[in-house]
């Protein structure tokens, strides 16, 4: 036994798998937020970014685990984090056509955690219910599979700012990613289905792309006034 754990378990082992599956699955947006807000960082502070950021967001993740039935039934709480998700990725896109490096940046590591923690927390609402699912009630279990997938997380996000630099396409992809769960994120709130009835999952579907497409033309069209408005070399 392993604080409480019965390690020789196969039910462990499933139930274990099973959180880190989950997690692998959920945190893909994750990772494209911490890959966004790291990605202007000088290279000796990314990595220290992105490791902490990470790190701090799944102590974040199993306190929200906890309480999250509770929280999800609160109305208003997603019509929040949508407007959230909407600021964060038209926030982190104006960025994106800085060929000189000036302009808008996300100045500091403190900054880019701050970031990270934020668009974590409202992303998260929903994903971590299905990791309270897999864990069975069990808090070790569910703190120990959190925990380890640290590690994947950080590596997806190293991976993607590196691709980043590569292809530039990517950052507009994962802005209208978080358009497209703030979308989602408005219409399945409680206060909405409160006025208007159930929702269509189509309906939900279409609410994404339509917030995906507002974070996309919203940040280009501010990236572009920006750059109007900057007083020439």
């Amino acid at each position: 036994m392993f604080f409480g754990l019965d390690l020789a378990s196969p039910l462990f082992w499933s139930a274990f798998g099973s959180i880190i599956l989950a997690n692998i699955v959920l945190s893909g947006d994750n990772a494209v937020v911490i890959a966004m807000a790291a990605r202007t960082l000088k290279p000796e502070q990314r990595g220290k970014a992105i490791f902490w950021g990470s790190a701090a967001a799944i102590v974040m993740r199993i306190v929200l685990t906890i309480v999250a039935i509770q929280l999800l039934t609160l109305p208003y709480l997603k019509l929040v984090g949508a407007i959230l998700l909407v600021y964060i990725g038209v926030d982190l896109l104006k960025g994106e056509d800085d060929e000189d490096g000036e302009g808008h940046e996300i100045n500091g590591m403190m900054a880019a955690i701050r970031t990270i923690l934020i668009a974590d927390l409202v992303m998260s609402l929903d994903n971590v219910l299905a990791v309270a699912a897999a864990a069975k009630g069990n808090l070790p279990l569910l703190i120990l599979g959190l925990l380890v997938s640290i590690p994947l997380i950080i590596f997806g996000a190293t991976l993607l700012t590196k691709v980043m630099e590569r292809f530039p396409i990517i950052i507009t992809i994962g802005a209208a990613l978080l358009g497209f769960l703030a979308g989602e994120m408005l219409l399945t709130d409680p206060a909405v289905a409160g006025y208007f009835g159930a929702v269509s999952e189509q309906t939900v579907t279409f609410g994404g792309i339509l917030g995906a497409v507002l974070v996309v033309a919203l940040g280009t069209y501010l990236t572009k006034r920006q750059q109007k408005n900057a007083p020439s070399a």
